[in-house]
């Protein structure tokens, strides 16, 4: 077996040839050779800069010449060896990198970002009968720039500042999968808090959009999905700046992750800052009256006015989550009328169900299969009157002035008319008793109005007793207290 130091001559001199001949099949094997002994840390430590320099005239050939080719159509058994090439050259300097900062530093300053990137540029809009031709340089390129960046801060900035955002923006629009996957990870691994702002420029916006749009069109790409996790909804002037800028069905997609992010992450802290939850707050209020639309059987075919509607609902959804006793986020208790906004909507929702049968109305069908099962089961606004109560009880929980406000707008009585077991709204009544609890806990003005409501149809406390709960005097003060079933 020959010692490492013979293995690394013979590399050179087979590098070195490839120099001054013609580009021949056994070339290739020399790279690949190459390639092959750069998986050895030992060997990798000790490549000699001249080896690099040479590979990187290498690749600066074989730049050239492929740009000759795409405009004079040379033979195609030549133009594939030369992308083959390519792309053993990207494989050699890919794994060169690999754990090795002095490397990924010498290849920065030979110069090997601006010449992979050139090709790169050049590789994406070429024509070729078997697309893997094409795909493989791309893949084995990005990946090197992938390699590159991990944990060297000049070569993240250089590969950002020389490929931001037109080049990352067409890799993530190629018709490959890996390509994109491949992107998204280099985009992931060079993204920090002022490149994130820098997204967040209207002439860059384009580049967070392809990002959410992949999330939703390919959620199986995990890098895409970590890029808005962990970047993008730290950014509130990225989260603005993409919610104007997307269709109604992208800011689905957006509040579902948000929605995820806040229920997995298991710390106090879900890194989605404040001002993000005032927009949307804000978004909720100036737009919350499209749901509206649903009440009408010709609305729910219009495809434009469903998704503004389901907007409207994850951002609900989203609102519920962000209050749902959550230290970081309760500053929205005295966001402007917000508590207003929502029992506005649900005397609407509310009056709209009952003045005839439609999308809002009460159900008592908890089939959800089978050839009888109601249709309704599968509604857009399943739980959505629950959750406005729901909602109205996070803005009330030891909130006297939300308590007052909600009061004055006649929504007690309102919150106790849905009482009623209704299959549209699994789990309304669990959440009108939470309502309540809420709206009276020390609160003498709302436990008086509670006490007096006598026989008001189901909008009196004798809906509660229906469902197994009593309204009970205790020094002075109302409470809420399951009855106690004797056996």
């Amino acid at each position: 077996m020959a010692a490492p130091t013979d293995i690394s001559l013979q590399i050179s001199a087979s590098i070195a040839d490839i120099l001054n001949e013609n580009h021949q099949p056994q070339h290739l094997q020399a790279l690949k050779t190459f390639t092959a002994e750069l998986r050895d840390k030992e060997f990798r430590d000790a490549v000699e800069e001249e080896v690099f320099s040479s590979l990187l005239k290498i690749l600066t050939r074989l730049c050239e010449e492929l740009q000759a080719a795409n405009g004079d159509g040379e033979d195609l058994q030549s133009f594939t060896l030369q992308l083959q090439l390519t792309a053993e050259c990207f494989r050699a300097q890919r794994n060169s990198c690999i754990q090795s900062t002095r490397n990924q530093t010498l290849l920065r300053e030979l110069g090997f970002i601006d010449v992979s990137l050139k090709l790169l540029r050049l590789l994406r809009p070429l024509n070729v009968e078997s697309t893997d031709a094409i795909f493989e340089p791309l893949r084995c390129g990005i990946q090197f720039l992938g390699n590159l960046a991990v944990g060297n801060q000049m070569c993240k900035d250089d590969i950002w500042q020389l490929s931001f955002p037109d080049l990352l923006l067409q890799l993530l629009s190629v018709e490959d999968e890996k390509t994109v996957n491949y992107t998204s990870m280099v985009l992931h691994t060079c993204l920090d808090e002022t490149k994130v702002e820098d997204l967040s420029n209207p002439q860059n916006i384009q580049l967070a959009l392809r990002v959410m749009e992949l999330c939703n069109t390919q959620p199986d790409l995990d890098w895409t999905v970590l890029i808005a996790t962990q970047h993008f909804l730290r950014s509130s002037a990225l989260v603005e700046s993409m919610y104007s800028g997307m269709s109604h069905h992208e800011r689905v997609t957006l509040l579902e992750l948000l929605f995820a992010q806040l229920r997995e992450e298991e710390s106090e802290e879900c890194g989605v800052p404040p001002s993000v939850a005032r927009f949307l707050a804000t978004s909720f209020q100036q737009g919350c009256g499209a749901v509206l639309t649903l009440a009408t059987g010709s609305a729910s075919s219009d495809e434009q006015v469903l998704q503004e509607a389901l907007t409207v609902i994850s951002l609900l959804d989203v609102l519920c989550e962000m209050t749902s006793d959550n230290k970081q986020f309760m500053f929205l208790q005295d966001h402007p009328d917000l508590v207003v906004t929502t029992v506005e909507l649900l005397e609407q929702v509310h009056a709209i169900g009952k003045a005839s049968k439609n999308i809002f109305s009460a159900a008592q069908s908890f089939s959800s299969f089978g050839p009888d099962a109601d249709s309704s089961s599968h509604s857009p606004v399943i739980s959505f009157k629950a959750h406005l109560i729901r909602l109205i009880g996070n803005l009330c929980h030891g909130n006297t002035n939300n308590q007052d406000k909600v009061r004055e707008l006649e929504g007690i009585p309102l919150i106790l008319d849905n009482c009623n077991i209704d299959s549209n709204n699994p789990f309304i009544s669990q959440w009108a008793i939470f309502a309540i609890r809420n709206l009276l806990e020390r609160n003498t003005q709302n436990q008086e109005l509670v006490a007096t409501l006598e026989r008001r149809g189901t909008a009196d406390y004798s809906a509660l007793r229906e469902l197994g709960f009593l309204v009970e005097e205790r020094d002075g003060s109302l409470l809420l207290k399951p009855v106690r079933k004797d056996s």
